[in-house]
């Protein structure tokens, strides 16, 4: 949710974020309107509870013989008081309504338009050369016996997998690489709850536009996770916590659930779109006059693994019109595949400042005593689709994968994943 007194006193600032994301900008009017109703109907209920509190003490001075008259007069007060109170709060909820309708304010410079849109910030690492022709990961997948889609697909579906043997070590050692970076920097590590309340998804800002790549279970009204962003945002829910020693960093480890009812057939193949997943998601609570910096922090850490795996990658800064409705601004990190000759997303970092804990209730006491909400990001250190660029630039001729050296510890000392004879 974005912050009321900015949207009362600077809508035309909202209404030039919401044009950026190719969003309407009559829902700010409604918003506003809605505002407006709230602040009145709030007064109304105020004046006629403070009428009533007066009238109250008159009533308990008044003289025996007046005050059956009076009590009449206090009764009928009292009704007008819960009707106003009824008003105020049917106000509220078409306030929260409208106002959750609008997206995250977008941060100056975050590139206008859509999903081609984006700026291309930099490229590291030359692009992989081979003197044969690469295989697609399926393929040396299959030929390591690491990943089989076959029996994924018998037993769950399409889109499901089994990695095995090498290539379920090769997830393990990459989770645990994140994670030993990700200790080294200061978070603590959460393996968190997938399955999530309703009013923790809807207020990460995940039930907008990409509610229906989101597994529901209604008997139990529960939402399964495609993110551990939902668990860790929801981790200090209603609550007010320290930042005075820092922000509060915390990394997720956990199972992820994508419907990906969107993707209309793409990237059927292999492992790169699948329904289900790991990840390792760092997630910062911070100061918001230090959401920035904190968002450059996080791109870097991901940017020192993809450098530490020997992969080619670049960085791009997402247009408004892509980034979801709680992010301000987000950077992607894609990195080389070799057989699709193009850049494939591996990793994202959003800073969502206020937009999340102010849906969530989550603040910091400040200076003077009071309380403000906190900014929360959130960066992907590690995931299954990871293994995807691994396989395909640090392949051999013969279907075998030099083990990038900074992995290799994390794998018993493993230096080549060779292809299993039959």
């Amino acid at each position: 949710m974005i912050d009321p007194v900015l949207l009362r006193e600077n809508p035309d600032l909202v209404k030039h974020s919401q044009e950026l994301r190719g969003e309407s900008s009559a829902l700010v009017d409604d918003a506003v309107e809605a505002d407006a109703a709230r602040r009145s109907a709030i007064t109304e209920f105020e004046a006629l509870r403070a009428e009533q509190n007066a009238f109250g003490k008159r009533v308990a001075k008044a003289p025996k013989e007046e005050k059956s008259a009076l009590v009449a007069q206090a009764q009928d007060l009292a009704a007008r008081v819960k009707e106003a109170n009824q008003r105020a709060g049917d106000a509220e909820s078409a306030f929260a309504a409208a106002v959750q309708r609008l997206g995250n304010i977008v941060i100056d410079g975050v590139p206008a338009g859509g999903e081609d849109d984006y700026v291309v910030l930099r490229e590291v690492g030359g692009i992989p050369e081979f003197d044969f022709a690469p295989r697609d990961h399926l393929e040396i997948g299959e030929l390591l016996d690491a990943i089989d889609m076959q029996r994924g697909a018998k037993v769950s579906g399409a889109r499901f997998h089994y990695l095995k043997g090498v290539g379920a070590r090769l997830e393990l050692a990459l989770m645990s690489m994140g994670l030993d970076r990700a200790l080294a920097a200061g978070f603590t590590p959460l393996i968190t709850p997938t399955l999530v309340r309703p009013e923790i998804m809807q207020g990460t800002g995940f039930l907008g536009s990409h509610a229906e790549d989101i597994y529901y279970l209604p008997d139990d009204e529960l939402y399964l996770t495609g993110t551990s962003e939902v668990a860790l945002a929801g981790y200090h829910a209603d609550e007010i916590v320290d930042l005075s020693n820092g922000p509060l960093r915390y990394a997720g480890w956990s199972t992820c659930y994508r419907r990906e009812a969107g993707s209309h057939g793409k990237d059927t193949r292999g492992i790169i779109r699948v329904h289900q997943f790991n990840k390792l998601e760092m997630f910062s609570y911070v100061d918001p006059a230090d959401a920035e910096a904190e968002h450059e922090r996080l791109l870097g850490w991901q940017e020192e693994m993809l450098q530490s795996l020997g992969l080619s990658y670049r960085v791009i800064d997402t247009a408004a019109g892509d980034l979801g409705s709680s992010a301000a601004r987000k950077y992607d990190v894609e990195a080389w595949v070799p057989t699709q000759q193009a850049y494939r997303e591996l990793t994202s970092t959003s800073n969502c400042t206020t937009f999340q804990a102010r849906r969530l209730d989550i603040r910091q006491r400040t200076e003077s005593g009071r309380t403000s909400p906190v900014a929360t990001l959130n960066g992907t250190l590690a995931t299954t689709r990871w293994i995807v660029a691994i396989l395909e630039t640090h392949q051999q001729a013969d279907g075998s994968v030099v083990v990038p050296e900074a992995l290799r510890g994390y794998l018993g000392g493993l230096e080549v994943l060779e292809p299993v004879r039959r």
